[in-house]
């Protein structure tokens, strides 16, 4: 189902008190919101969330504005919404919600009382980088790229075929999903895989753009990743079955310092390298079953693709 939370959102901006405003929008929409902001920005409960508020109510989104005058997100979501549940075989409902939002995340996976949630942040999509909102300045064609991705993770946190560690662990917290408790219990290899699966469903869905592009790269750091890639492998090779949030920040996510990313005392992981091995463990069992059955197989079942494709090769 879409959920378009831009009117909303602007009824917000136009409003005499916005913090006020943003107080009772968070409120009427507090489910989604609440989970969007412990996994993505800050505790909504805690000591920095007004000051958040009160940047994101009185930031300059003309470039928002601009960019939703010359495009119909409204179609293309649901555009891409339909293909995506066609190319996964969709079991379960998926929300897909259309939103701004506080934070540097330019989309994300939600698990909300058992339904998955694939979301887009629609400031980082208008073509002009915003230091006001922390808008990343991606083209809007990159919209059915992204939404792909997190549907993709939707689909295998939720999907009742799903065979993921994910997918326990979200029927095990009684229905929601937690990006920092994921981080802590789920295996390192179930944390790439899960990326790579969702970088080639949307290479399937939206097909055509850079390489880097589906993994969240900049030209020279995908270069950079596929020249190191024998020292990236070596590197997670050792903490394959391993589990520990810091693993997750280092292989999966930015901000982490170069000391925490050296490897074999000379190089430096570029961030979020793990997307690119992640797509390199995968691709055996998508050529072999499909798209549809990877995002609900097992690490296990994934790895003996695999070890299969390498036997007959």
């Amino acid at each position: 189902m879409l959920i378009n939370l831009l009117p909303d959102f602007f009824a917000v901006l136009n409003s005499t008190d916005r913090a006020a405003a943003y107080q009772r929008y968070f409120a009427a929409n507090h489910r989604l919101l609440e989970a969007y902001w412990h996994n993505y920005v800050v505790d909504p409960d805690g000591p920095h969330y007004h000051d958040v508020v009160a940047a994101t109510v009185h930031a300059d989104r003309g470039d928002l504005r601009s960019m939703l005058e010359r495009t119909d997100v409204v179609s293309l979501a649901r555009e891409t919404e339909q293909r995506c549940a066609t190319l996964l075989a969709a079991d379960v409902d998926i929300d897909v919600v259309l939103m701004v939002g506080v934070g540097a995340a330019n989309a994300g996976e939600l698990v909300i009382d058992g339904r998955g949630v694939a979301f887009l942040c629609l400031e980082h999509f208008t073509g002009i980088e915003n230091q006001e909102t922390e808008g990343l300045g991606l083209d809007p064609e990159l919209l059915p790229l992204w939404l792909a991705h997190e549907y993709s993770h939707a689909v295998r946190y939720t999907s009742p075929a799903s065979r993921s560690v994910f997918h326990n662990g979200v029927v095990g917290a009684g229905g929601s999903y937690s990006y920092w408790e994921t981080g802590r219990r789920v295996p390192l290899r179930e944390l790439l895989l899960n990326e790579g699966l969702a970088v080639h469903t949307s290479r399937a869905i939206s097909p055509g753009h850079a390489a880097w592009e589906y993994f969240g790269y900049e030209r020279r750091q995908y270069a950079r990743i596929r020249e190191l890639e024998p020292v990236i492998a070596r590197a997670i090779a050792q903490h394959l079955d391993q589990t520990g949030l810091g693993l997750r920040l280092r292989y999966l996510s930015g901000g982490m310092s170069d000391e925490a990313r050296t490897v074999e005392g000379r190089y430096v992981l570029p961030e979020r390298c793990g997307y690119y091995v992640g797509a390199r463990m995968c691709e055996a069992a998508i050529d072999a079953h499909g798209l549809a059955w990877a995002v609900r197989a097992s690490d296990f079942e994934l790895a003996e693709a695999a070890r299969d494709a390498a036997a007959t090769a």
